[in-house]
């Protein structure tokens, strides 16, 4: 098996796998959620601005948390995912906290056959391009699904991140799209030590690849920032020097954690 070829059905697999220790993690903190804690960030809450009222397309969601925080907004919300065990544990948690979020289960580049609207909204979040080969396709599916002079609201781990070996110590990826990374894990990034395996296919890309790819797509963008922290304690050697805002120890602020992209959908009615 060609692991580029079948990276679709290896990921959802992988992602499969790890749905239920997600569900039962600390790190998503499923019990807090359902007693109305959000799970969204200051960061993409500033940058998303008020939503009320507005339609919202969440590419890549897992198993819903984000969208329906965005629902409890008052946003009017589509989560998208691969994963057919995580999208199915979504609609639970949706029916369960008596949200009006929706959702579909289906590879990314696929969605045209799933869904016939445009947003005014589309969003996603931390380590979401990373599943996907081809970037030029993500950014005709952002344009496509935008309304005329909707908003692209991101926000994912800097490149630079993905360029260390796990503990932070040397270079061992390129920072550019050469070629499919093939990889098996230990445990998750929500449980390091969770008693699951398994392998999966990602893509490093580049700054300047993820903007050209909006770019050359009819999107203006309107706001990049770059910041030396991540809200999540997902990699080897971090410490939380913040509330919630974690570093790697060794190296501090010397290094970009995260950037966010506001990009605007130049089309017009």
């Amino acid at each position: 098996m060609n692991p580029e070829n079948n990276y679709i059905e290896i990921n959802k697999h992988s992602w499969n796998n790890r749905t239920d220790t997600h569900l039962n993690s600390d790190f998503y903190n499923l019990e807090g959620f359902l007693k109305g804690e959000t799970s969204l960030n200051p960061i993409e809450l500033e940058i998303l601005g008020d939503i009320k009222g507005k339609s919202v397309l969440h590419l890549q969601c897992h198993f819903g948390q984000d969208t329906i925080s965005l629902s409890r907004l008052g946003a009017d919300i589509t989560g998208v995912d691969l994963s057919d065990k995580a999208i199915a544990s979504a609609q639970k948690i949706a029916e369960e906290t008596n949200s009006t979020a929706q959702f579909i289960c289906c590879d990314l580049y696929d969605l045209e056959n799933h869904l016939d609207k445009q947003f005014d909204i589309v969003f996603t979040s931390y380590g979401t391009i990373t599943w996907l080969p081809d970037l030029d396709k993500w950014g005709k599916l952002i344009s496509k699904f935008l309304k005329p002079n909707g908003k692209f609201v991101f926000v994912e781990f800097h490149p630079v991140v993905w360029m260390f070996d796990d503990n932070f110590e040397k270079i061992g990826y390129n920072y550019f799209n050469v070629e499919p990374i093939v990889e098996t894990e230990n445990g998750t990034y929500a449980d390091k030590e969770a008693n699951i395996s398994q392998s999966y296919v990602t893509w490093n890309h580049s700054l300047s690849e993820v903007v050209s790819s909006l770019i050359n797509n009819g999107l203006e963008i309107l706001q990049f920032q770059e910041y030396d922290y991540s809200p999540y304690n997902v990699f080897s050697n971090m410490i939380e020097f913040e509330h919630k805002k974690f570093r790697i120890e060794h190296l501090g602020s010397k290094i970009p954690m995260l950037y966010s992209i506001v990009a605007k959908n130049k089309k017009t009615e």
